[in-house]
């Protein structure tokens, strides 16, 4: 049913670039305080930025399942998409943000997931994700955001569940489910995988675990299957019954 659900989704960003100005407008009343604080971020900060976002390009920079845009808005607020492949958050459809402090790269990108779900390493209140367990400490000339990408999608997987401290976690009680009862672990991780599936969260800008984030740049919209079949074809990807066959 899963796999039924993601063939009826279009996982780019859509974004009118022809109008900039109606863009910025409409968001500039949902924008949080981070983003507005960072809007002129200084010239080598920028820089900074930009490499990084152009490093993304390279062979295995951009980790599998995930699609990133910078907003908009800044160039220091990046959005991105998550698509969970295996795990106990298996199908999972995860929206996040990187947002850039203004003397990055000394300080690393704050990662916060928009879409809600239940991890030890996430905020239940606002979504934040702990950096820690892999960038103690965040060294400069060594990380990089494809760093901080990777360290995402593995802290989704049992190895690094399994080694995750309870002192790293922002949501306790996820944690000590996982290692106290795995199976109602398990079933909540399911749960919040099928919500992030629902299309409430997928397509619905005024979705409750948005509130006080923010409007993320890359928005789904759900296709008729006449109009999946024919984007299809303009691709060239074959139907799921097609590719199962062959």
């Amino acid at each position: 049913m899963a796999s039924r659900m993601l063939s009826s989704l279009v996982p780019t960003p859509t974004l009118d670039l022809s109008n900039p100005a109606k863009a910025r407008s409409s968001r500039q009343n949902t924008r949080t305080a981070s983003v507005s604080n960072d809007l002129a971020p200084p010239p080598l900060t920028r820089t900074a930025v930009s490499l990084e976002y152009a490093s993304l390009r390279h062979t295995g920079h951009c980790p599998l399942g995930m699609y990133v845009t910078p907003s908009p808005d800044s160039l220091m607020v990046w959005d991105a998409v998550f698509f969970v492949h295996q795990g106990y958050y298996t199908d999972s459809i995860l929206k996040f943000r990187l947002t850039f402090p203004p003397n990055y790269p000394e300080r690393p990108p704050v990662v916060q997931f928009l879409t809600d779900i239940f991890h030890p390493l996430i905020s239940q209140q606002d979504g934040k994700f702990n950096l820690a367990p892999r960038f103690r400490p965040w060294r400069p000339k060594e990380h990089h955001v494809f760093d901080v990408l990777h360290w995402v999608k593995a802290a989704f997987k049992k190895h690094a569940l399994d080694e995750i401290q309870e002192s790293d976690c922002f949501n306790k009680e996820a944690f000590r489910l996982y290692h106290d009862t795995t199976s109602s672990f398990a079933a909540l991780a399911t749960q919040s995988s099928m919500l992030s599936q629902s299309a409430s969260a997928l397509f619905d800008k005024d979705h409750p675990s948005m509130a006080g984030k923010g409007s993320h740049s890359m928005q789904f919209k759900e296709l008729k299957p006449e109009q999946l079949s024919a984007l299809r074809a303009r691709l060239g990807i074959q139907d799921w019954e097609d590719e199962s066959a062959s």
